[in-house]
């Protein structure tokens, strides 16, 4: 099977990219079950790279966000080659300075969820990745360089706090969010961030803020609506900033980060030790250190 080594993963507002030239839709079976969709894979006209895109709500936004299967997508990319991710995430904002339609590229993740399985370690395998940095710190500098470079207003070195949804935040939440200065709320990176650091997959989030979740005194507390209003106004913002990203991509990213070892030192079983069962299903994520 033909490699394809970038993936971009569309949230809210992006279940589909319009300008990509699409060479084939494949349907991936994963020992987790289907994915959120089909993969898309093609390319931006006049880019070299072959990309992978997936809506992690499905096409027609069936999937609730603590209902996406994440294991699943994870597996899937990794099968076909995926080394590097974008993910696209509606958020709502927690600081003033950080408005509507600004973009954020998160450093940090807090977790607020509370019912997601969110590690491929299970059935007597044993292992714990380190996760200090849950973003990678050398595609996040590059990505955020493009979005600079075209001008669109992007902060950095922020908290993406992830809760567990489907309902938005109360008032009382939103402000306790606050006081811990993170910078933005969303449902969706997590599990996904840890999934993909278990699978040795760099792995960025660029954050759409659509609002100020329901915290500041004189704007309409967040809806679906008011999401889906400023991510349709966000959108050619960021099919340029993909399209950017892609047109100067190197041909081998090679900026060094700890994502592609993260399993290293990380797995506590000895290879007897796991149940032959649990070692196929888990093989694709194993085998470099195993075999």
């Amino acid at each position: 099977m033909e490699k394809i080594k970038y993936a971009i993963i569309g949230g809210s507002g992006l279940l589909e990219l319009s300008d990509l030239v699409i060479e084939k839709k494949i349907d991936i079976p994963t020992p987790f079950g289907q994915m959120s969709d089909e993969v898309t894979v093609g390319y931006f006209k006049g880019t070299r790279h072959k990309i992978a895109f997936l809506p992690r709500h499905g096409k027609n936004h069936t999937i609730m966000p603590g209902t996406i299967p994440q294991k699943a997508n994870v597996w899937g990319l990794k099968y076909i080659g995926v080394e590097k991710v974008i993910a696209i995430s509606a958020v709502g904002s927690l600081k003033e300075e950080i408005k509507p339609t600004d973009l954020v590229i998160p450093s940090q993740i807090f977790d607020r969820t509370k019912s997601r399985d969110s590690t491929f370690f299970e059935d007597g395998l044993v292992g714990h990745v380190p996760f200090g940095k849950p973003i990678c710190p050398s595609l996040s500098k590059f990505v955020t360089k493009i979005i600079n470079q075209l001008g669109y207003t992007v902060h950095t070195d922020e908290t993406y706090i992830c809760m567990e949804g489907p309902a938005f935040s109360t008032r009382a939440e939103s402000e306790f969010y606050r006081s811990l200065k993170a910078g933005v709320i969303g449902m969706t990176a997590l599990p996904e961030a840890k999934l993909y650091r278990e699978a040795e997959i760099c792995y960025t989030i660029i954050a759409t803020v659509t609002d100020y979740d329901c915290w500041k005194e004189g704007e309409e507390d967040v809806n679906v609506q008011m999401v889906l209003q400023t991510m349709a106004k966000n959108n050619e913002a960021i099919h340029k900033i993909l399209y950017a990203i892609f047109s100067n991509m190197p041909e081998d990213f090679e900026e060094k980060c700890e994502c592609s070892n993260s399993l290293m030192y990380a797995i506590n079983t000895k290879k007897e030790g796991i149940d032959p069962q649990v070692y196929r299903k888990l093989r694709l994520l194993l085998r470099k250190y195993y075999e």
